[in-house]
């Protein structure tokens, strides 16, 4: 294979379809399939050879961040026009008003209208649409805990947690260890704020993608020949309140737009 694969069947086409289940998995396009969302490793496949295994899991990797494609962006816009989004209002920290529900994203007005119409004060990416979109659906509106846990501790979320860290925390070290205004930035940017030392970190910054589901990013300077550090948090309701894969997503997201930003002040990450 040539390039990464675009689809589940390009990765079936690698399994010998005997579906063995010594994988785990009942088939062998449920186990390809769970390759493809990034929940399991091709690697994890007995009957595979080694060396196309690491190969194409290394391009699976590799793969952009979460790309939703207009079809599912546009069902989630025709889920909302059938809700009854003044009643939706309730739990999302938003305001309806005129026929349209607005909330904070990252300090920032977003807003859907009854007929599943988006707009806001910021660029609309996908990153943000769809966990927006997912909040509103199918949000619980839980209170905040006030207890900070990393993805893989959120409900399916240990699979998704060597993804996350390859695409999320690992690139925003590389910032913080490069662009020493990162943090000043990032809180005048995206109406964040300095919070008290999280976990021992010398510096912690709580962000708010969503009105009830606050990021956490804490950052370990290097000390005593050890390496800097950094992870990332959420609330333990985050996947109730918004589910782990838009969790998932907007980290991800998150990530890659403050990447481009420190690109733009001229600084190589």
């Amino acid at each position: 294979m040539n390039s990464k694969p675009k689809n589940v069947l390009e990765i079936l086409q690698l399994l010998d379809k005997s579906n063995c289940r010594k994988c785990g998995e009942k088939t062998c396009l449920a186990f390809a399939r769970a390759v493809f969302q990034d929940q399991r490793k091709l690697n994890e496949c007995p009957r595979l050879a080694k060396d196309i295994a690491e190969k194409v899991s290394e391009e699976i990797e590799t793969r952009p961040p979460f790309d939703p494609g207009i079809e599912y962006l546009e069902g989630l816009k025709a889920e909302v026009a059938r809700l009854d989004l003044a009643a939706a209002t309730a739990g999302t920290g938003g305001s309806f008003s005129d026929n349209r529900l607005t909330i904070k994203v990252l300090g920032k007005d977003f807003s859907v209208d009854v007929r599943g119409n988006l707009s806001a004060d910021i660029h609309i990416n996908p990153w943000i649409a769809v966990p927006f979109l997912n909040y509103i659906l199918h949000g619980q509106g839980l209170p905040l805990a006030h207890k900070w846990v990393s993805l893989r501790e959120l409900s399916n979320g240990r699979e998704r947690y060597p993804l996350f860290q390859r695409q999320c925390e690992e690139p925003l070290k590389r910032v913080a260890d490069s662009y020493t205004e990162l943090f000043d930035n990032i809180i005048q940017l995206f109406s964040g704020r300095q919070v008290a030392q999280q976990f021992e970190s010398d510096i912690s910054v709580v962000l708010y993608p969503l009105p009830k589901v606050p990021i956490l990013i804490c950052y370990w300077l290097p000390e005593d020949g050890l390496e800097s550090g950094l992870k990332v948090f959420f609330d333990e309701t985050a996947d109730r309140n918004l589910g782990t894969d838009s969790v998932f997503t907007l980290g991800v997201g998150l990530a890659q737009m403050i990447k481009k930003l420190t690109f733009k002040h001229g600084f190589a990450v």
